[in-house]
């Protein structure tokens, strides 16, 4: 029995796992943008995470002066945001997605195909609910299924998810995944493209392939350096993506390929470097807004609908051509805070998507 997907934590375990004054785009972004629809932002200044978004009452401004509980300024009206969630999707909703495991279980149910699986528990949480899906449970589950895909059930950008192909590789990933979640997910491994489709309400707002983290050969360079030159390359553009050589990820993929770091791959020869697409890990994203079928942009509207959010990321895996209606695809996951930090590092196109995306956002909210 699961009965739940993760912890809650407060901001001084958030803190544990990452820094202070976070390098987070959206409340910058909200901040610089709302003056546009006559809106402010207030951040609250120590953790730089969470804020208020002030709204002038219909067909008023916002004043500058400060709140008042006299009254004085009730015309405005107040949203509140923390981290990528904002007041837009109701709370009972955005919990189901923020569970992997559940919204598969909705989404099925509603006759979409989203990925199987199983979940398995920490040491702990299955003394807890007295539970035996432990990580040798997980292994037993996966013998006959290698290779497997395991994961935490919260969380997003990407974090520890591996691709296994033994028991050694599950087991070793089960216990970084559970130094950060209760619950970890076992699903097969799909093949095709990834491909995220941002939704608010009945419209596509943004969409785009992410692509894993990967390096092309120029003939000279090993692989190491061109993953160092491409970091250089995050850094200049201010993308904050750290590359992290010492993750076993990327040397159990290069193991798989019968590659090293010293490898030098040739003039024009790409090199994967991990399975998953996560732009949070390094991976790329190619915008595919205009190109998308309008049958896919249907397709996400009506499960974001169904699954009752406004604003939510569909990660579709297909081999099927998006400029074509779907024929063999599979939902990965949906996500009801679709955090753009680093898409909008992408380039002036993306920001100005970004930027456009969250002004149709705030006057939802404002609505």
């Amino acid at each position: 029995m699961k009965l739940c997907g993760g912890w809650g934590v407060g901001k001084h375990d958030d803190f544990m796992q990452k820094r202070k004054k976070e390098s987070i785009m959206l409340p910058r972004l909200l901040k610089k943008i709302a003056p546009r629809i006559g809106a402010s932002v207030l951040i609250e200044p120590e953790w730089g995470v969470a804020g208020r978004i002030r709204f002038p009452a219909k067909g008023g401004s916002v004043s500058g002066g400060k709140d008042s509980p006299s009254g004085k300024l009730g015309a405005s009206r107040y949203s509140y945001f923390r981290y990528n969630t904002l007041d837009l999707n109701p709370v009972g909703a955005s919990d189901v997605a923020k569970d992997k495991d559940y919204a598969a279980f909705f989404m099925r149910a509603l006759g979409y195909p989203a990925v199987r699986g199983k979940a398995f528990f920490s040491d702990d949480w299955c003394e807890t609910i007295q539970s035996e899906r432990d990580a040798k449970a997980a292994a037993r589950y996966a013998r006959r299924r290698y290779p497997v895909v395991v994961k935490p059930n919260s969380g997003s950008q990407g974090g520890d998810i591996h691709v296994v192909h033994n028991e050694r590789e599950l087991l070793q990933a089960a216990k970084r995944i559970f130094k950060r979640d209760r619950i970890m997910l076992v699903q097969p491994q799909l093949k095709g493209r990834d491909y995220r489709l941002v939704v608010l309400d009945d419209e596509v707002i943004s969409a785009y392939e992410r692509i894993p983290l990967s390096v092309v050969g120029d003939g000279r360079s090993t692989i190491l350096q061109l993953l160092k030159k491409k970091q250089r390359a995050f850094d200049k553009d201010k993308r904050d993506t750290r590359i992290k050589l010492a993750d076993p990820r990327i040397r159990a993929k290069l193991v798989r390929q019968g590659l090293a770091l010293p490898y030098k791959p040739d003039k024009g020869e790409r090199v994967f470097l991990l399975d998953n697409a996560n732009l949070s890990s390094g991976g790329d994203a190619v915008d595919i807004t205009r190109e998308l079928h309008p049958a896919w942009k249907k397709l996400a509207v009506k499960l974001t609908r169904d699954m009752n959010l406004r604003l939510a990321g569909v990660d579709i895996m297909t081999g099927s051509d998006i400029t074509k209606p779907p024929k063999a695809y599979h939902i990965l996951e949906i996500n009801a805070a679709p955090g753009l930090d680093h898409y909008v590092k992408g380039g002036k196109t993306q920001q100005k998507i970004v930027e456009n995306l969250y002004l149709k956002v705030l006057r939802h909210i404002a609505q």
